[in-house]
């Protein structure tokens, strides 16, 4: 548990100077633009190394890895229908779009559906302490985020084949992670793709 507790606690953290404006601010003047950015990124590239590896390796010792509660199976559909806005808000974070503008923060909106979709269906202490803290930072920074000056969306182009990109784009990465990149890359595979009797 201890290396994904302290991977949680050096992803946010880094992720929490921008919420504080004085405190990016300083941190810019006193060290300079180019060395915050590449410190920024080593940090919290160190804290998603620790997660990733800290969570996988819960999985492989049940016995640190108590289970809290059994999510029953119904909760698996809802979970679906979740990831689908999940992963279409994804996608329109990185496409200019009228999705994205009216969602004003994709990124922070697909971080928390995912959060919540995953909290869900697992039921083990450390998907709690991983899932839970994303979706805790997820709404946290959204609420801060509006007392941010400059967050402004820019203006979203007015044809809808961006839109239409967006949701295509979305539901197609849906799909390939639902039949093959979960289980490829998670090593969890969420939906078989055998057909024999």
């Amino acid at each position: 548990m201890l290396p994904l507790t302290l991977g949680l606690l050096l992803f946010f953290a880094v992720h929490l100077v921008p919420t504080s404006p004085s405190l990016r601010d300083g941190l810019v003047e006193r060290f300079g633009a180019p060395a915050y950015k590449i410190a920024y990124s080593a940090l919290a590239l160190i804290g998603l190394v620790l997660i990733v590896v800290g969570y996988h390796k819960l999985q492989l010792m049940p016995g640190k890895n108590p289970v809290l509660w059994d999510p029953p199976s119904w909760t698996r559909h809802i979970a679906f229908l979740l990831m689908l806005p999940a992963i279409i808000l994804l996608v329109a974070a990185f496409i200019p779009s009228r999705i994205r503008t009216k969602a004003k923060h994709p990124l922070l909106a697909a971080i928390k559906f995912w959060a919540l979709a995953h909290l869900l269906v697992n039921g083990d202490a450390g998907s709690l302490l991983l899932f839970g803290s994303f979706l805790a930072f997820g709404v946290y920074d959204r609420i801060s985020v509006k007392r941010r000056p400059g967050t402004a969306q820019p203006a979203a182009p007015t044809s809808p084949v961006n839109d239409i990109l967006v949701v295509v784009g979305g539901v197609a990465l849906y799909a390939l992670i639902m039949f093959w990149g979960h289980g490829a890359l998670i090593g969890v595979p969420i939906v078989s793709t055998s057909f024999a009797p």
